[in-house]
């Protein structure tokens, strides 16, 4: 609902919280995680073969492994 614009004192009202940090910790923390996980996912997407070949006219390297 904060998505959408609905006031968070307006979700504590409906969802009938005593306190309005019940619904601030949730939301924060969930939309932190979303934040953290598409960063990250962006991260280790990369560029594609399609746009590396469109870049300098070779295929993209393969892949290296992942080193831990």
């Amino acid at each position: 609902m904060l998505e959408q614009g609905v006031e968070l004192i307006v979700i504590k009202e409906l969802l009938g919280h005593a306190h309005i940090g019940v619904n601030a910790t949730a939301y924060v923390g969930l939309r932190l995680h979303r934040d953290a996980i598409g960063t990250l996912s962006t991260a280790l997407d990369g560029p594609t073969i399609t746009d590396a070949t469109k870049r300098d006219g070779d295929e993209a390297p393969p892949c290296a492994a992942l080193v831990r």
